[in-house]
């Protein structure tokens, strides 16, 4: 296999020999494996060498600093046996899979063809990272998954909260869709389908089917053959309906309404819901065996709460949008945009970002006077959510009891805003410091310092 990089290892096993033994199989193979040194940044795909004796908390810890990298994809392989429950604890952890070297035939043709894998993988997520912009950990996990659901013929539901991109994920998974010549995307809106019509705008109709139906038509079933259908809010297919989608789902078979022919339609189905529909099964208003057939792969999207790292690139990416080129934003606009709530997700970072971009007028950066005043913040409930004296006082005298002095007290809190600080300001250094009021040498400091920055092996 050729490589266009080396692969890193790290080992946590004492079975020298086992070990040597296996690099040089997987060097034969076309790898070019080098040991991972300690302060040295992790990039691209590596493998985690394990025995039963590892530390498993020394292994996670060292997982959870190598995850930081953004194309990082984690193989362990273990040169002897693990008990299951490590094996379930490293997945959770964020390793991408776990084997025993000895445990499985081919064990060389199984790490080489996990790395090619990995190796397209991160080039297509860094790709579709241009479009469904984020940098944080949990939407490039999120992004990982849709390039694997997209590149499978799984059917696929999308679940998530208005607001949080379902239409846009579909699409992609459509255009990263591998099949050869498939055809186009359709979309039907279940929430738009009309009681009395939706049949036709599924199925299509014959000519004189209905009222006002003068000529036939193909439906949606139809225009999606060899090519993707994509429901939208799947959840408020009416429940009559649900039975004959089933149907044209396993058999590939459906008819016009008015129609006594079979039609034939092959298609890859994605849906999107913000419903719960396990709840909606248990409450009869969603089929049981539609949901089991739809939901072959299930892809949650986090909402922007819980990717609040993300804010700041989706407004750049926004205000970019708005004006072509990439304009100057002040600072604040940002710490503005971090201290809102979205309800609505990135559907209403967007909106409020097309409404600053709006009112803005000139040449020079964005700034908060471009706010308009009905999205200016609460001050009072800002004010009331921050720490009270009281709560202040909880925490040192928490600390106290713990046995920590003044001195102490002091260097923990000033730790603590440094880290703060660093990371408000996605790694800037500069910034961090001026919104510290302290020099730039002091946060440098800092990170060289920082114990979680020392990766430490078994």
């Amino acid at each position: 296999m050729a490589t266009p990089c080396p692969v890193w290892f790290l080992p946590f096993t004492r079975q020298n020999s086992r070990l040597a033994e296996i690099i040089i199989q997987l060097e034969k193979a076309g790898l070019d494996l080098q040991p991972l040194r300690a302060n040295t940044p992790a990039s691209g795909a590596g493998i985690l060498f394990l025995d039963a004796d590892a530390s498993l908390p020394a292994v996670l810890e060292a997982v959870a600093e190598l995850r930081t990298a953004p194309d990082a994809n984690l193989l362990a392989v273990s040169v002897g046996a693990l008990p299951s429950p490590s094996t379930w604890a490293l997945l959770r952890g964020g390793v991408s899979d776990v084997f025993s070297w000895f445990d499985v035939d081919r064990p060389v043709d199984i790490v080489t063809s996990r790395l090619r894998y990995w190796q397209h993988l991160n080039a297509t997520v860094a790709d579709l990272q241009r479009r469904l912009v984020g940098r944080s950990q949990r939407w490039r996990d999120t992004l990982r998954q849709v390039v694997d659901m997209a590149l499978s013929n799984c059917q696929v539901l999308i679940t998530g909260e208005s607001g949080t991109g379902k239409e846009l994920v579909a699409q992609e998974i459509h255009r990263l869709d591998p099949r050869p010549g498939k055809r186009d995307c359709v979309v039907v809106d279940c929430t738009n389908l009309i009681p009395g019509l939706s049949g036709s705008e599924l199925f299509g109709h014959e000519k004189g089917a209905f009222t006002n139906a003068i000529s036939a038509r193909d439906g949606a079933v139809a225009l999606a053959h060899e090519g993707t259908l994509f429901l939208d809010e799947l959840g408020e297919l009416p429940l009559p309906l649900q039975a004959e989608f089933l149907r044209a789902l396993q058999e590939g078979t459906y008819k016009r309404v008015g129609s006594n022919t079979w039609r034939q339609a092959r298609f890859r189905l994605v849906s999107a819901t913000n419903r719960d529909l396990l709840a909606e099964v248990q409450k009869g208003t969603f089929r049981q065996d539609l949901y089991y057939r739809v939901s072959g792969w299930t892809c949650h999207l986090p909402p922007l709460r819980e990717r609040k790292e993300d804010i700041v690139p989706l407004a750049e990416h926004f205000f970019t949008q708005q004006h072509g080129v990439r304009q100057p934003v002040d600072r604040q606009v940002y710490d503005f945009l971090q201290l809102r709530d979205y309800p609505g997700n990135v559907r209403e970072l967007q909106q409020l970002i097309t409404r600053i971009a709006s009112k803005h007028v000139g040449e020079g950066p964005i700034t908060i006077g471009d706010i308009p005043r009905s999205d200016w913040p609460d001050f009072a409930h800002l004010g009331a959510a921050a720490p009270t004296a009281d709560e202040l006082e909880a925490g040192v005298t928490t600390l106290l009891y713990q046995g920590l002095g003044l001195k102490e007290i002091k260097d923990q809190v000033t730790e603590i805003a440094k880290k703060v600080a660093i990371t408000h300001e996605s790694g800037n250094l500069k910034m961090a410091a001026l919104r510290l009021r302290c020099s730039e040498r002091i946060l440098q400091m800092h990170r060289r310092d920082e114990p979680e920055t020392q990766l430490r092996l078994a």
